[in-house]
């Protein structure tokens, strides 16, 4: 019972994590209009419907671009201050960990309002030049590519560092050539992880976004109340098809950390 017990609970958990998804998932290859309802075939039109509608094709693209220059951007701005983090003395340290907690701890819609009164009120940036949808969602990513960028400093041999110095590399060479090598599975880590949240923000992204653009979270809860069947059930695939990206990208990641590591 012992081991029973455990493995019970794991496939529980992992029952109810996935078991939406994959439920969702098979009514994308079917012409129900609800879930739960009655399925009468199996077909692909939901799948022709999403890459077939332009008003899709143009949102999901927007989506991925956005996503990747938010991405680019945390990714610097997360690892330049897990490094600076790192070696600072104690008390700039600690202030700047601290700083970096309140974010990840703080709730979006707080996020979205402060960054919509900021950039959009006291500023007067024009929500059309995408500038308060872009800082507000890397204001969001960067403090999540620091934690992730972090433990890898902190496991890091920081002798190897100083050796490069001793042998007459410039800090700057020492960190491109000695510190970041190092740092490539937190900082790929990261990005992934500021690219799902990308995607995924609704609250920042409603209150900074242009009025005629729109990412996948916000369209999707315009569609859930709208009546365009064709349009509610070919997110159904598109879920899938981000589900099934999500999974083929962390199985790559693992694969090549672990033969890094093998290699090292």
């Amino acid at each position: 019972m012992k081991k029973v017990l455990p493995v019970f609970w794991l496939c529980l958990v992992l029952a109810f994590i996935y078991l939406p998804i994959l439920i969702l998932a098979v009514y994308s290859f079917t012409d129900a209009t609800m879930v739960g309802t009655e399925v009468s075939g199996l077909t692909f039109q939901n799948y022709i419907n999403l890459f077939a509608n332009e008003e899709l094709r143009d949102m999901i693209v927007g989506t991925f671009v956005l996503a990747i220059v938010v991405s680019c951007i945390a990714t610097v701005l997360g690892t330049l201050g897990a490094i600076g983090a790192h070696y600072s003395k104690r008390l700039p340290k600690t202030l700047i960990n601290g700083a970096n907690e309140i974010p990840v701890v703080n709730a979006d819609i707080v996020t979205a309002f402060s960054v919509c009164v900021l950039l959009i009120i006291l500023l007067g940036i024009n929500k059309d030049t995408f500038v308060p949808l872009v800082i507000g969602q890397v204001v969001l990513c960067a403090p999540f590519v620091f934690l992730a960028v972090k433990p890898k400093l902190t496991q890091m041999d920081n002798s190897l560092y100083e050796a490069a110095l001793d042998l007459g590399a410039t800090p700057s060479q020492a960190l491109w050539k000695v510190v970041l090598p190092q740092l490539i599975p937190g900082i790929v880590s990261g990005f992934m992880l500021s690219f799902t949240l990308s995607l995924d923000d609704y609250f920042i992204t409603t209150y900074t976004k242009p009025s005629s653009f729109d990412t996948i979270s916000t369209y999707v809860f315009n569609a859930t109340k709208g009546s365009q069947t064709e349009i509610k059930t070919a997110l159904w695939a598109l879920s899938t098809v981000i589900f099934l990206v999500v999974v083929a990208a962390v199985i790559v990641t693992n694969v090549v950390s672990r033969r890094h590591k093998e290699e090292r």
